[in-house]
């Protein structure tokens, strides 16, 4: 069926159509996928005796009496009994004609929620119908659909829609893209079935398991759609791959000089996850390999060991981080890693101006500089390469698509892609990895260098400031260091900043002999720098921070980190701050610092901190309480919100989606029109 625009049923105008666009509703056929989220029973009339609170019911009765009652609310209540119990139906807003009509004798018919009330049970607003002179109709015929919705439009507008998508769907069927086969082994139903059950569910439907997302009819669109996005990953991957790329031979001699000026030995993890890398790199495909690995694994050095294979092969590497301070730390250890191997580093970031940027960017396009690291700046247009062949992303997920195309284009001859080793510090729990990085193949340091102590994590009230100021001068007094770090449950980033400054105030007078020193977002990157170093340096005791030193920032000496509120945090970034601490060899605690009364999910997110530090253990419970779209951060937000499916209800068809998408892939128009149906334009929101 070709994309029917809305504006073609009756009564869709271009004020409709544009609030319609707001729920993602371009297309009839869109409106037949925009599913309800739950229903209500308007097929059966309830006898008031056996009414409970908090139902939604529809219930029929006499009008025994309607008086408008002066409370602190004018309302019209009006009494209604049907010979098993009696129910009172209450109305703020109501008319002269509305009071009138509801005379003692007529028969009404009312769908409500059930609530307490002054004298008894009652009905708030209910929907209702009179009966005036003639039989109301029967009950409905299938369980009410309640849809998603956004501002002007109203559920009986939407289920009108839904009903004249339908009549057209009757007319020209939707193609069903599962393989006859497929669904008669797993015993799925067809698609127009499914559909039409999940808009018109029969009064007998089980109404939990649709609730839960657990009926076949839902199961059945859920595979399609997790398919989709599969196949659409997995073409991205093929189209990357069909540029071609560079073949690097293993470099046994350089690697071997790198290593040996180590000052420790790597660890069984990072060993196997070079040893992948390396295979990788011996191919003329280009390498799509995703890094995970908590934070302090080890992960830079094993991006440093894929330069050298690249760089002994006379080609470039560009490593980029979303941040100047993370991609300046990564200047340094590069600097100093190839130092030894009369390897040149050029650096690139915002703040790097004048004189100094020319002779960068003269480095960076002659060659003379094999190894450039930068933040975005890497992307603009002035940056040319000599002979890029590999890029290093760092917590890839802060970076835009655009952003990361564009410095593929740049690789050496402009036609093959470069090799792309993507890192991230973010566990991401398997689910999301097999659907959300289909595209990549997925590497995972799990081992620690030993060496590193765990943190311990207390999880105290604010109420025991005083005490956690103690702690702090205490720490600061043996010589250690100490972060503070500032969160607001405000979105804006001028009061995060502020309440900042409000606590570094007050830190600066309750400990005068400490020195302080204030990181936030507001500030200019140089002066960001210059705190940050002067705190790396030791020249600072306590750093009081808003979450902008989430990423990367290595201080070995700071073995104390206090949290303030951090119920209002993601566990991943919780996660990410404790990071920051534990980077030596000395004990390291981390003080999660909340403000009473703590949710039931409040303090079960705490417990899970103060239980593990295993950040995949973490990044799954983060995953079950907040979602995907949540856990992933920016790089899915197009991608990422799925209209039926649920990455970890419907964990167990990702294995079943990866087995069914290779043979369909030898179908290229069923995968066209699967990827068109369910991402529709999209599709460029996975491009990596």
């Amino acid at each position: 069926m070709v994309a029917v625009p809305v504006t073609d049923l009756k009564g869709v105008g271009t004020a409709l159509a544009l609030k319609l666009g707001k729920l993602g509703i371009h297309s009839v056929q869109d409106l037949l996928f925009h599913l309800p989220t739950r229903y209500q029973d308007r097929t059966r009339i309830r006898p008031l005796g056996s009414v409970q609170l908090g139902e939604e019911i529809l219930i029929e009765g006499e009008v025994k009496l309607a008086d408008i009652v002066m409370g602190r609310r004018r309302s019209l209540l009006c009494r209604v009994q049907d010979g098993t119990g009696q129910i009172t139906l209450r109305f703020f807003h109501f008319n002269a004609a509305q009071k009138n009509a509801m005379r003692p004798g007529v028969l009404i018919r009312a769908f409500g929620e059930v609530r307490p009330g002054g004298a008894g049970l009652e009905m708030v607003h209910p929907e209702y119908q009179l009966v005036t002179g003639k039989w109301l109709a029967p009950p409905e015929q299938s369980l009410t659909p309640v849809y998603p919705m956004t501002e002007g439009l109203t559920q009986t507008r939407m289920r009108g829609l839904v009903r004249q998508a339908f009549t057209q769907f009757e007319q020209h069927p939707l193609p069903d893209l599962l393989p006859e086969n497929l669904r008669q082994e797993r015993a799925l139903p067809e698609l127009h079935a499914a559909l039409r059950y999940l808009h018109q569910p029969p009064p007998n439907a089980d109404q939990q398991a649709l609730l839960m997302g657990r009926h076949p009819a839902q199961r059945r669109l859920a595979l399609e759609e997790l398919l989709a996005h599969h196949l659409s990953l997995t073409r991205i991957r093929h189209s990357i791959q069909q540029q071609g790329s560079w073949p690097m031979p293993e470099a046994s001699d350089m690697s071997q000089a790198f290593l040996d000026q180590l000052p420790f030995s790597l660890t069984a993890a990072q060993q196997r996850v070079i040893a992948e890398i390396q295979q990788d790199l011996q191919r003329a495909l280009p390498m799509l390999r995703l890094v995970q690995g908590d934070v302090g694994s080890g992960k830079t050095l094993v991006a440093a060991l894929a330069a050298v294979q690249v760089i002994a092969a006379g080609y470039q590497v560009a490593v980029m981080a979303p941040t100047e301070i993370l991609a300046e730390q990564h200047y340094q250890n590069f600097s100093r890693w190839f130092s030894a191997l009369n390897v040149d580093v050029a650096w690139l970031a915002g703040k790097v101006k004048g004189k100094q940027r020319q002779q960068q960017l003269e480095q960076i396009a002659t060659g003379g500089a094999s190894v450039v690291v930068g933040t975005h700046a890497l992307f603009q247009e002035e940056v040319k390469f000599a002979r890029l062949a590999l890029v290093v992303i760092d917590e890839q997920h802060r970076f835009g698509v655009h952003q990361r195309l564009s410095l593929r284009e740049k690789g050496a001859d402009g036609i093959r892609s470069p090799h792309q080793l993507i890192m991230t510090a973010t566990p991401i729990p398997r689910t999301l990895t097999m659907s959300a990085y289909a595209d990549l193949d997925c590497s995972i340091i799990d081992e620690l260098p030993p060496g590193r102590t765990p943190v311990n994590t207390l999880v105290i009230a604010d109420t025991r400031r005083e005490e956690v100021i103690a702690r702090v001068q205490q720490a600061c007094a043996q010589g250690r260091q100490a972060y503070w770090v500032c969160t607001l449950i405000e979105e804006s980033e001028a009061l995060q900043c502020q309440a900042a400054e409000v606590t570094a105030t007050h830190l600066a007078e309750q400990l005068p002999d400490i020195r302080i020193g204030l990181v936030h977002g507001r500030m200019k990157p140089a002066e960001k720098a210059s705190v940050m170093e002067a705190f790396k340096s030791a020249r600072l005791d306590l750093l009081v921070a808003t979450t902008v030193i989430e990423v990367g920032v290595d201080v070995p000496n700071a073995s104390l980190m206090i949290i303030e509120n951090p119920e209002r945090l993601g566990l991943a970034q919780l996660h990410q701050l404790r990071g920051r601490v534990g980077r030596g060899s000395v004990e390291s605690f981390c003080v999660l610092m909340y403000h009473p009364p703590l949710s039931k999910q409040g303090r079960e997110r705490l417990q899970v901190m103060r239980e593990t530090t295993d950040g995949f253990r973490i990044a799954e419970k983060d995953l079950q309480l907040r979602g995907p779209g949540e856990v992933l951060g920016t790089r899915q937000t197009g991608m990422m919100q799925f209209r039926i499916a649920d990455l970890e209800r419907d964990a167990d068809l990702l294995s079943e989606v990866q087995a069914l998408a290779q043979p369909l892939y030898q179908h290229p128009k069923r995968v066209d029109a699967l990827i068109n149906r369910w991402m529709g334009s999209s599709e460029h929101y996975a491009q990596v």
